[in-house]
């Protein structure tokens, strides 16, 4: 299939990425191209250690260096390449325009700082309002993805709360800017199977209800079922198959998607036995 750039609110062209190590440059990501389109969830597949981390964060410009030895492409946003930008313009599209929920909230979120205290720095950081109501949009937040007693959860430290609750405040700080765009780097992966049934509803209602569009990262064939609109196939750093949901489940063209399709069938033939 061919990605429809032309009215793309997210357009990446011939991304690459290499690797430092030691004396020599190891390529991450190559020659990558998809598009993400106006209220559209992508879903980008594949095995660990294929790429689709690095590819998320990649789109802003997230890895250090080292490892990070050298990124090339293009990654357009409403038209701006975010690969060119200085970094002050690159802080005004981090957070306020792109929300990223990384894989690991007990080390994406800073253990010395409350909840609230982090969403409050979201918020004023992008936005001219008021600390108050900044507190009062982090309370909002944390009710619409799902936590009791949201104004006690403000104070409270990372490690006071249970995996599904960090998840969700790291969801409710992604949302805090209400951004054009979700990227959810392996959101469901470190939860039980019962909690990440219930984040997985959760994505459902933000969906429908603040038509973002989203970037869903995933090892789970099965989870790209229920969430994505377009999947990206990546294998060893290349997309080896983009296509709709149907035709990824039902005409899988590549033999690399047809494994993951087997896997994904025997793993569900073995609980239903």
């Amino acid at each position: 299939m061919t990605w429809d750039h032309s009215a793309a609110l997210l357009k990446v062209t011939g991304l690459c990425v290499t690797f430092a190590k030691a004396e020599k440059e190891i390529p991450i990501i190559e020659h990558l191209s998809f598009a993400l389109q106006e209220k559209q969830t992508l879903g980008i597949v594949g095995e660990s250690g294929s790429g689709k981390s690095v590819t998320a964060l990649s789109l802003l410009r997230l890895i250090p260096r080292p490892p990070l030895k050298k990124i090339s492409g293009r990654i357009e946003f409403l038209g701006r390449d975010i690969l060119a930008l200085p970094k002050n313009e690159l802080r005004t599209i981090r957070g306020k325009e792109i929300g990223y929920i990384f894989q690991e909230p007990m080390t994406a979120l800073n253990p010395v700082l409350t909840i609230g205290d982090q969403m409050i720095e979201m918020i004023l950081a992008h936005e001219k309002i008021s600390k108050r109501q900044a507190r009062e949009r982090g309370v909002q937040l944390l009710t619409e993805v799902g936590i009791a007693g949201p104004q006690l959860r403000m104070k409270s430290y990372p490690h006071e709360l249970s995996g599904g609750m960090r998840q969700r405040a790291m969801i409710a700080t992604a949302l805090s800017c209400n951004p054009r765009i979700l990227i959810a780097d392996e959101p469901t992966t470190a939860l039980d199977v019962t909690i990440q049934a219930q984040i997985l509803e959760l994505f459902k209602k933000i969906m429908q209800t603040r038509n973002m569009s989203i970037i869903f990262i995933t090892h789970d064939l099965g989870v790209i079922a229920e969430i994505a609109d377009q999947v990206l196939v990546i294998q060893n750093g290349r997309a080896v198959e983009s296509d709709t949901v149907a035709e990824i489940f039902h005409n899988p063209k590549h033999p690399y998607t047809k494994g993951l399709l087997s896997l994904l069938n025997g793993a569900q033939s073995h609980v239903s036995g």
